[in-house]
């Protein structure tokens, strides 16, 4: 039973990317954290996570410049 709920898992995370973001929201929160810091990368990751919806039109969305806080 945990092997079959493992490989459904496994099957999950291995299909195409459906972000509607470039680059996608695991790349931006990795470069925001490289970038950042982590307390300024959770806020620029909550933001991003919360425009992840219908309402936003996606696109390329890069992470800010350290001077354009």
């Amino acid at each position: 039973m945990l092997v079959t709920a493992a490989v459904s898992l496994t099957r999950v995370f291995s299909l195409p990317g459906s972000c509607r973001y470039y680059p996608s929201c695991s790349e931006y929160a990795h470069a925001a954290l490289q970038m950042h810091g982590a307390r300024r990368a959770v806020l620029l990751i909550a933001a991003r996570l919360l425009r992840c919806n219908p309402i936003f039109r996606g696109g390329y969305d890069p992470v800010p410049d350290r001077d354009n806080q």
